[in-house]
């Protein structure tokens, strides 16, 4: 099985190099200066689990990769899928599947549409990791799990395969028989996550210890929950208890990456998450007051930062 990961940020790459120690055949796209990076000091992971470093076979967009992959992983962000798309397409055959890691589910038509929903695998990944300047990725802390399936009815023939090489891993890993259900679920934690760390530019914590920060919180995991049931695909209570129990905790520190975008300056995936959420509840007649105001606080983040850009590029 010749799996081919788009990225090795901190998702791709950390993914990447665990399949690959445990003897897989991992091939990382990436851009031209992320691929001198890592040629001239490798892949490089800092983990509570066991550090790795190896020497990653590469490729770039465009280039000959010698045949086709049987897996492709796409870790990349949602505004690059249209290009992530194009690049890895010349790369499969007509027997590939592609098993997407990003946050949200707005991703899932674009791929069905480009290579028919029987290729295109449901993921969900829950690791907690950064990419630090120098290139090296550091885990964040010791939970490290992969959740992935078919969401057609004919399973694929590629999970057992990736099932045998994840077993030789030290990641945690299932393979659901309602992957779109794990997909919804994660949703539902993650949007609300990052609506509130967003608009609060603070974490669980610092949230909490507001006078409207839990009742934030609170109201904004049940719009999520919400439109997640009128969907089909409800939260269990377990899971909502999970839920609840960690947006609760006055001691967190945890945020949500894309709050880590917002204080670097850069582009982040809040259409993607908070505006799906929102269009969805506006089809199925939802009001949504706090991811509305969480999104449009986001939308008014990048326009700004737009303009902030046009002023530095009409400078020069």
């Amino acid at each position: 099985m010749r799996v081919l990961v788009l990225g090795a940020g901190g998702i791709g790459g950390y993914f990447g190099a665990r399949l690959h120690d445990a003897g897989g055949d991992i091939t990382f796209m990436v851009r031209p200066t992320r691929a001198e990076n890592l040629q001239a000091h490798g892949l490089r992971v800092a983990s509570p689990l066991g550090d790795t470093m190896l020497v990653p076979q590469l490729i770039t967009a465009g280039a000959d990769a010698g045949g086709g992959f049987d897996v492709a992983i796409l870790s990349c962000k949602s505004y690059d899928l249209a290009s992530a798309i194009d690049s890895i397409a010349p790369m499969l055959h007509s027997g590939s599947v592609v098993l997407p890691l990003l946050n949200g589910l707005a991703h899932l038509a674009a791929l069905d549409a480009r290579f028919g929903r029987e290729r295109v695998l449901g993921g969900v990944a829950h690791v907690s990791v950064a990419l630090g300047p120098d290139g090296a990725i550091a885990h964040l802390n010791t939970f490290q799990r992969l959740i992935f399936g078919s969401r057609d009815p004919e399973p694929s023939p590629w999970l057992a395969p990736l099932a045998e090489l994840l077993a030789a891993s030290p990641l945690g890993f299932a393979v659901s028989e309602n992957i779109e259900q794990d997909m919804w679920e994660k949703f539902v934690f993650l949007a609300t996550l990052a609506a509130a760390n967003c608009t609060m530019r603070a974490n669980v914590g610092e949230i909490l210890a507001t006078c409207a920060g839990e009742d934030f919180i609170t109201g904004l995991l049940g719009e999520c929950e919400q439109i997640a049931a009128a969907s089909g695909h409800p939260a269990s209570p377990e899971k909502l208890a999970v839920y609840r129990s960690q947006l609760a905790d006055r001691g967190s520190t945890v945020a949500a990456s894309m709050l880590r975008d917002v204080e670097r300056g850069g582009p982040t995936e809040a259409d993607h998450v908070l505006g799906d959420l929102v269009a969805r509840g506006k089809a199925l007649g939802i009001e949504v007051p706090l991811l509305k105001l969480a999104y449009s606080h986001l939308q008014a983040y990048e326009l700004v930062r737009q303009r902030g850009q046009a002023s530095k590029e009409g400078a020069t």
